[in-house]
């Protein structure tokens, strides 16, 4: 019984470990885009 609570936590653990990691790679992609591609205003 105990070993389907230990499967269902550890895929929650990496569920959400997987989902942080995502969030953390497309902010670390999206401020490189933005140092290589810097916003200019439009006159």
């Amino acid at each position: 019984m105990m070993d389907k609570w230990t499967f269902g936590l550890t895929m929650l653990i990496v569920g959400m470990g997987g989902t942080i990691a995502t969030l953390i790679l497309f902010s670390l992609i999206m401020s490189a885009l933005k140092k290589i591609f810097p916003y200019k205003k439009e006159e």
